[in-house]
């Protein structure tokens, strides 16, 4: 009985580095990356209105925001790596506001995922606009008066629809809390449409997601 123990917490232990993500890993190592796109309305809703986001004033008109461009493995994911890369100054994170939201998270996503690319702040900034830009975000869902229930399915029509390039296998809409939460696009190194790892493509299957209509 106990070397049956014993060969059973091997075989986890043998498994941890490839579930878990890596933290402090050399930069430069991953496989592909994720463009994750926060439908904000939703995240206001949830998060930012409590916090008193600037994010989520009218004035800004905020729909598809970057959440980030994290860098994947196969199977799980690099973050806060070891870099020799000098972090982005203020002003740099400023500029990303028009399609993050927000300064603090352009920041935040290049200390946590930013530093695994093994390119300098202001590449991965660059890099990030150019994957967002990239993608056609579906216009219809702008033209919303009024939140509605809706399949979270008809998220991945419409994003597919808008990019021919783009495949199921290549994008997953997720949810929380009854809400429309990302859009996850897997992209290559070059930004070309991938297949999503195991670990990412996992769609939301709720039919009645929650999707408030941009401020």
């Amino acid at each position: 009985m106990r070397k049956l123990f014993t060969g059973v917490f091997a075989a986890v232990l043998a498994l941890l580095p490839v579930l878990a993500p890596a933290e402090g890993e050399p930069a430069g190592k991953f496989d592909y990356y994720v463009l994750a796109l926060s439908w904000s309305p939703n995240w206001c809703e949830l998060e930012g209105d409590s916090r008193g986001a600037e994010q989520c004033e009218a004035r800004h008109d905020y729909g598809w925001t970057v959440h980030g461009l994290w860098p994947q493995f196969h199977r799980g994911w690099p973050s806060y790596c070891r870099t020799s890369e000098a972090p982005p100054s203020r002003a740099m994170s400023r500029s990303m506001a028009d399609i993050m939201g927000s300064p603090g998270l352009a920041w935040h996503q290049w200390k946590k995922h930013g530093t695994c690319t093994g390119l300098s702040a202001a590449s991965y900034y660059a890099l990030t606009r150019e994957a967002y830009g990239r993608v056609t975000r579906p216009a219809v869902f702008r033209r919303l008066e009024q939140a509605v229930t809706l399949p979270a399915s008809l998220i991945e029509e419409a994003f597919l629809k808008e990019n021919a390039a783009l495949t199921q296998d290549s994008l997953t809409i997720t949810c929380r809390d009854g809400r429309i939460q990302e859009a996850r696009i897997c992209l290559s190194k070059d930004l070309q449409p991938v297949p999503c790892g195991r670990d990412v493509i996992k769609d939301c299957t709720l039919k009645n997601a929650r999707f408030a209509p941009v401020r």
